[in-house]
């Protein structure tokens, strides 16, 4: 499996902190356009391959971190996921890609996606 890049993503109930901690603290520029009354954050590498997200928790979204890895072919891996006696959940197209998640051993959140195939 190839990465092509990484994201973080933490959904908190206060997440204007963590936006003015990332912007205010460490200098950081927030690119995510808002949308209405949808509270978030993104902040990105100058090649957008990598970021790190902050979202609102909302019933949708609950409290939680998650790891993100982009790969080039997310059904492959969620196929070698299963053949190694993982299991994962997905896939779900969202946002122009598709997604699987799988939770590790200790707990942590980790999601693969990669862009849809055409």
């Amino acid at each position: 499996m190839k990465i092509l890049g990484i994201r973080f993503c933490n959904v908190s109930a206060d997440v204007k902190s963590d936006i003015n901690f990332f912007e205010d603290k460490l200098g950081l520029e927030n690119t995510f356009e808002k949308h209405q009354d949808f509270q978030g954050g993104i902040f990105a590498t100058e090649d957008k391959s990598s970021w790190v997200e902050c979202w609102q928790a909302s019933e949708e979204m609950p409290e939680g971190i998650m790891l993100q890895i982009i790969v080039e072919d997310s059904d492959a891996v969620a196929a070698e996921a299963k053949a190694n006696g993982q299991e994962s959940f997905g896939p779900m197209d969202a946002h122009g890609e598709r997604i699987y998640y799988v939770k590790t051993p200790t707990g942590l959140q980790i999601s693969f996606q990669s862009k849809i195939p055409s």
